[in-house]
């Protein structure tokens, strides 16, 4: 994975909750207010999946394996402490986070596809062999 797409990882993710829970309350009428407010739970669990795909990213220099991978995550939670409460109008979070939500099952469809083509392939194909 690319350090970019890591970077993004944490707002993609804060995004498509955010678009499913505002068609959710849309769809039940629960939204009456007509805007939600920003979780710290919510920017904490995008940390989470960002921590976990640290792992798989192709660092490019070391320093980036050893700074950037903590501090980013830390500095994505401290955000998330800073705009706990703040409230966005649902029709926006719908906007942004369904079209967010398609880009995310289409690339998980693109990469299933790829690791399936790639593991039907011999290993002494793949440079793992002897």
């Amino acid at each position: 994975m690319r350090v970019t797409t890591w970077m993004a990882m944490p707002f993609l993710f804060v995004s498509a909750v955010l678009g499913l829970t505002g068609v959710a309350g849309l769809l039940v009428g629960s939204t009456s207010t007509r805007d939600m407010a920003l979780s710290v739970a919510l920017f904490g669990a995008g940390v989470a999946v960002n921590v976990v795909g640290g792992g798989m990213v192709a660092w490019r220099w070391a320093w980036q394996r050893v700074v950037l991978r903590w501090a980013y995550p830390a500095g994505v939670l401290a955000l998330g402490i800073a705009v706990d409460g703040v409230r966005v109008p649902v029709v926006a979070v719908v906007v942004v986070g369904v079209p967010v939500l398609a880009l995310l099952v289409a690339q998980y469809v693109v990469e299933r596809r790829r690791t399936a083509a790639e593991s039907d392939e011999p290993l002494a194909s793949s440079g793992y062999g002897c």
